[in-house]
């Protein structure tokens, strides 16, 4: 699907950086399975808290990484 597709590019490109590995969020990813397709737009709460935090990652910054779900 999409967004495993969206994952597996994110992981491929923290590894060329040299970023900390994560694991493939699978309770998330078969949560979306039984979602019907759905579009929007959203403002990114979550990026314009990292400008207010003055950090350059988003793990200083959410609530809930997909790994917790």
């Amino acid at each position: 699907n999409e967004q495993r597709q969206r994952f597996e590019e994110a992981l491929k490109a923290r590894a060329v950086k040299k970023w900390a590995h994560y694991e493939m969020p699978e309770k998330f990813l078969q949560a979306l399975q039984t979602m019907p397709p759905s579009s929007g737009i959203a403002l990114g709460i979550d990026r314009l808290m990292m400008i207010l935090a003055d950090t350059d990652k988003i793990d200083d910054v959410v609530a809930f990484p997909p790994e917790s779900l």
